[in-house]
């Protein structure tokens, strides 16, 4: 996050999980930069998967992977430290990483989990387990999906919306960010088919309306498509920095796994998804 303004008003807490991967790194980069920005608390946590069968017999390869978890978290705290940001970290045991991130993002009252993404990947795998799409269906916070090298200046965000209230609670929130950040601002909405263009343009135009109440200026596309294809194409297209875009809330696995457009946009976005909650 390479902006000196705080995007949002509600950053008291914010939570950014890390494995030690290479795919974490931005998600860190970005947590930090964050947290700098708005005097945020940061915490980092990791999970070490277990699993009781194979525990009880090697007991020596959990303690070995709690160790250098712990390690890889005090670099992490070592490098929020330099930039004066206050970082706290929790090493978690679980066979589901997503339950402990939810369960402790909970326990503390984050306002935001940021998580690394696994970049551009075939639609059929993204559906299949992935943790940041587990983590969005059953937190009660907004979770910011950063991919491989993406980096949020906040130059240019780009709103996905479909109209519902989980998109109006998306749109308030694209908004803010716009206007405490200078940000020139995008909004999609995405037609199925012909007899849907209308409906998208009434969209986009009343989300313009609430932009220009707030002194934003919006530019405004009612695509005919694929949503997720359209979503990710414009954003390539505006070369938006950050797509946000609202979740239809806590589902359960199986409805979780079935054609989310916000999953889709994550697993194949160049840029940050902000994925908000009602």
């Amino acid at each position: 996050m390479n902006t000196a303004a705080c995007p949002t008003a509600r950053m008291q807490k914010l939570m950014v999980t890390t494995d030690g991967s290479e795919y974490s790194e931005s998600a860190v980069r970005e947590a930090i930069s964050l947290a700098k920005a708005c005097s945020s608390h940061l915490i980092a946590i990791s999970v070490v998967k277990t699993n009781a069968e194979v525990d009880s017999i090697l007991p020596q390869f959990i303690e070995k992977a709690e160790e250098e978890t712990v390690k890889h978290l005090e670099s992490v705290k070592d490098r929020a430290a330099k930039e004066g940001v206050n970082c706290t970290t929790i090493v978690s045991l679980g066979e589901e990483p997503y339950e402990d991130i939810v369960r402790h993002a909970s326990k503390n009252s984050v306002d935001m989990i940021i998580m690394g993404t696994h970049g551009r990947k075939a639609v059929k795998r993204l559906m299949m387990g992935s943790v940041t799409a587990m983590v969005i269906g059953h937190s009660s916070c907004n979770v910011l999906a950063v991919p491989l090298n993406a980096k949020i200046d906040c130059r240019g965000i780009l709103l996905a919306t479909d109209g519902s209230r989980y998109s109006e609670a998306a749109a308030a929130e694209a908004l803010e960010m716009a206007r405490r950040c200078g940000s020139s601002l995008s909004v999609i909405s995405v037609a199925s088919s012909e007899a849907e263009v209308a409906s998208a343009k009434d969209i986009v135009n009343k989300v313009a309306q609430a932009a220009e109440r707030e002194g934003v200026k919006a530019a405004l596309v009612a695509a005919t498509g694929t949503p997720y294809e359209a979503i990710v194409e414009t954003s390539r297209q505006n070369a938006a920095d950050l797509i946000v875009i609202g979740s239809h809330g806590r589902t359960g696995l199986s409805r979780l796994l079935m054609g989310s457009v916000a999953e889709r946009v994550i697993g194949l976005a160049e840029a940050a998804v902000l994925v908000v909650k009602t």
